[in-house]
């Protein structure tokens, strides 16, 4: 891994920043609250081919890696709109397709994802499981033509813009001869958005946010047999290869964030004068910033190791540094954002400004898509070798 990145992608981080810069905060911030999408920089930002840099070239995608989506949605979110889906569509979904899928499963999707036609939805979190994914109940039964798949999941991201929705399931266990063992294991399944039995609703959140959050039903919701991606017997294996893309794309969220409330900050202690003086020449507004500012780095380095070390295909030391780095990510975050409505004052209290409305999304990020306490179990345990404490 260098720490120099390639003149690739520093072009990368400048035109995708260019094309944040293009629509910025305001537009962002009118489209939430409003009850609108972004779905014209969605558009747009697939057609240039920045939403499937990570997928496979075959498919339309741009033959890169974590890596690169990291910056895209890291350069979009300091420009003010960082777009969520990214953290899913491409990113878990693509990636787990690209990897697990059947070459037919590839042909239908991965185009469609990487140009932006396409957004898939993915459903893990239950309202009666929270972070044990053990516990998990919805159940894939096996039909004589597929599956049928029912269950409830919640604060599913995206619904009411996702053509289908990559669900994490359970599928009961078979012994060598075939007979059930009445054992579940995880498995995943495309659902299409409008499959019979399919049903959802918005749950409302205090976010001033462009994307929703969604109740999920399945009720025997019918799929054929390659509706399931990837081999049961595999399938937590593939499940992880997707959530440490979802932990590395949920710290470019972050990130984005934290630097879009240090660069308002910053300018604006810079010109707000009281006493004769800018206050950004006092200790008490400047110390603050820098360690932001400290922080914000040390958080993007490791984001850049979990991503350089997914793309070498070492997911048990990715998934280390994934986590890492969304907790650094998740903490810098709510650091900045509070430091920017402190450094304004009054100012920063107002939607001219536009800095407390960062409050909460930024707060969410300690929380998904892991909360920041299950990633210090994750690290005491198997970093540590510390006993499991739950």
């Amino acid at each position: 891994m260098s720490y120099i990145e390639s003149e690739e992608r520093r072009e990368l981080r400048k035109v995708v920043g260019e094309l944040g810069k293009k629509y910025g905060y305001k537009w962002f911030n009118q489209q939430a609250r409003t009850g609108g999408h972004t779905t014209e920089l969605w558009l747009e930002a697939g057609k240039l081919g920045f939403l499937g840099v990570n997928l496979p070239e075959q498919y339309g995608g741009g033959g890169g890696g974590m890596a690169d989506l990291s910056i895209v949605l890291e350069e979009l979110g300091a420009a003010g709109c960082p777009l969520l889906m990214m953290v899913v569509s491409p990113s878990i979904c693509g990636t787990v397709i690209s990897r697990f899928g059947t070459d037919e499963q590839k042909q239908h999707w991965l185009p469609g994802l990487a140009d932006g036609t396409t957004i898939m939805a993915f459903a893990i979190t239950e309202p009666d499981a929270g972070s044990n994914s053990h516990r998990i109940t919805t159940t894939a039964r096996r039909t004589e033509d597929g599956w049928s798949l029912t269950g409830r999941k919640v604060f599913i991201s995206g619904l009411d813009v996702a053509k289908a929705i990559l669900v994490v399931g359970r599928t009961e266990a078979l012994s060598a001869d075939g007979e059930r063992t009445g054992n579940l294991k995880p498995a995943l399944f495309i659902v299409p958005i409008d499959a019979p039995g399919v049903e959802f609703r918005q749950i409302e959140m205090d976010l001033i946010s462009p994307d929703k959050q969604y109740a999920l039903f399945l009720d025997d919701v019918r799929l054929p047999r390659e509706a399931l991606v990837g081999s049961e017997d595999a399938a937590l294996m593939q499940l992880f290869a997707g959530l440490n893309p979802e932990r590395i794309m949920a710290s470019a969220f972050a990130i984005g964030i934290a630097r879009h409330a240090l660069d308002k900050a910053t300018a604006y202690v810079k010109q707000r004068q009281v006493w004769k003086a800018p206050i950004g020449a006092h200790q008490g507004i400047a110390h603050p910033l820098a360690q932001i500012k400290i922080e914000l780095e040390l958080a993007r380095l490791m984001m850049q190791k979990a991503a350089a070390l997914y793309d070498a295909g070492d997911d048990l030391a990715a998934g280390e540094a994934a986590n890492m780095a969304k907790y650094a990510a998740g903490e810098v975050a709510v650091r900045a954002t509070d430091q920017a409505v402190q450094s304004l004052g009054g100012n920063g209290m107002t939607v001219e400004y536009g800095v407390a409305s960062l409050v909460a999304a930024a707060r969410a990020t300690r929380i998904a898509p892991v909360s920041r306490e299950m990633i210090l179990n994750f690290v005491a345990q198997h970093s540590l070798g510390l006993p499991k404490s739950y």
